[in-house]
């Protein structure tokens, strides 16, 4: 099998001989991917519709992993029970709704090892209820795939907050600051662009609140800009 850019750095950040639950597993790439290495000894594919988790039951059988497996249908970490997993995937949702994951079963999410989290969009949301919440980043990276630039972070529960120096480490994480990659330009400037169509819509427009939104988004870029 072979994964796309995405799934696959996703994937390694599995540590080796780790239980996963692949939450939202959709058809299952992830798991079935690293069982087939023998990464990892088992794992639990989940996900809230009944259709993906069928897909995932395919690919399951299609790969002879019954033995090695178990599928749930809920939602998110609902359906585990603390310590049935080391580590949990969590990959394709919305920032906020990672969040509301997390937090709707705290005892399982605090109990891993590692979270490995793929927001797709409120990616400042996650890690604003992260730091703030008492879990550690401990590593971001970003990958590029169909011309779209993902971010994919590990954490972990340590019981202390680890609130940033500054707001705009929540929209560009620190490890990613602190690790650039050849994305990190591009990814940085994009943000710059979308602040500067901002400024732009407020062109002619002059009472206190446009003044007060255009100094936030005029601090916003050249706080982006040094980061260059």
């Amino acid at each position: 099998m072979k994964l796309t850019d995405r799934l696959y750095k996703i994937a390694s950040f599995v540590s080796e001989g780790k239980r996963v639950a692949d939450i939202g597993t959709d058809h299952g790439y992830i798991p079935v991917y690293l069982l087939n290495k023998g990464t990892i000894p088992f794992a639990i594919l989940a996900d809230i519709n009944k259709g993906p988790l069928e897909n995932a039951r395919k690919e399951v059988r299609h790969n002879g992993l019954e033995a090695k497996t178990e599928l749930r249908l809920g939602s998110g970490i609902e359906v585990l029970e603390k310590g049935e997993v080391d580590e949990i995937i969590i990959a394709g949702m919305g920032g906020a709704l990672i969040a509301d994951i997390l937090e709707a079963k705290e005892e399982v999410a605090q109990s891993a090892e590692k979270l490995i989290l793929q927001p797709m969009q409120a990616q400042e949301e996650l890690r604003k209820y992260l730091l703030n919440n008492g879990y550690e980043i401990m590593e971001e990276v970003l990958e590029n795939e169909d011309f779209r630039i993902y971010e994919i972070m590990t954490a972990r529960y340590t019981g202390k907050n680890n609130t940033p120096s500054d707001e705009i480490y929540y929209e560009v994480g620190e490890k990613l600051l602190n690790n650039k990659n050849e994305l990190f330009t591009e990814f940085v400037e994009k943000k710059i662009r979308t602040n500067k169509a901002i400024l732009e819509k407020f062109e002619g427009i002059d009472n206190e609140n446009i003044r007060k939104r255009r100094e936030e988004v005029e601090s916003k870029i050249e706080k982006l800009e040094k980061m260059l």
